[in-house]
């Protein structure tokens, strides 16, 4: 058995001379540790210190060197338009519902991942839904990169602060707070 080369880093917009790629879809860039294949058909290992999110032009340093250049891949997703009125409507509702998304301006379009259910809100708010197969390349988070990481709303968490005041009263008490939040 042949040992896998190991990819422990990634050189973000390589400009490097590639040795080949690996055309991944939007969630296959989403990794820590995985084995994967390029295009060519190499196969190689991934094994990151952490889970990170990979843009389309990145590479993995392989330990002999070699850089593999990150593709994003054709995946069905949704085109959707709608008057330009009606835009940051039809922009608010995919947002709402945490989904990544990319933005083009010509001609005006959302791309999201596919989804019946989205699909018709969508179209029952009036905008226009075609279905394509194309690269998927979301705008980035809050600061324009990383991921726009969809969340709950039902997780609690606890906060219990003790503090002690400085008491001018004749009668001593505590000031226990517990912070409890459900969200």
């Amino acid at each position: 058995m042949t040992e896998l080369p190991p990819a422990h880093e990634i050189r973000r917009h390589s400009h490097g001379a590639l040795a080949d790629v690996v055309s991944l879809s939007y969630d296959g860039r989403l990794l820590r540790r995985r084995r994967l294949e390029t295009d060519g058909g190499a196969a190689f290992l991934v094994d990151l210190p952490q889970t990170v999110s990979l843009d389309h032009g990145d590479a993995f340093l392989l330990g002999d060197g070699r850089l593999i250049g990150v593709v994003a891949a054709e995946e069905d997703l949704l085109a959707v338009t709608a008057a330009p009125a009606d835009m940051a409507r039809v922009a608010w509702h995919i947002g709402n519902r945490h989904a990544p998304a990319q933005f083009e301006p010509d001609p005006p379009r959302i791309v999201i991942q596919r989804d019946a259910v989205m699909g018709r809100m969508l179209a029952g708010i009036g905008a226009t839904i075609h279905e394509v197969r194309e690269p998927f390349t979301p705008e980035g988070g809050a600061y324009g990169h990383g991921r726009t990481m969809g969340h709950s709303h039902d997780h609690p968490h606890a906060h219990d602060h003790a503090h002690d005041h400085a008491q001018t009263h004749d009668h001593p008490h505590s000031h226990d707070h517990d912070h409890t939040h459900d969200h």
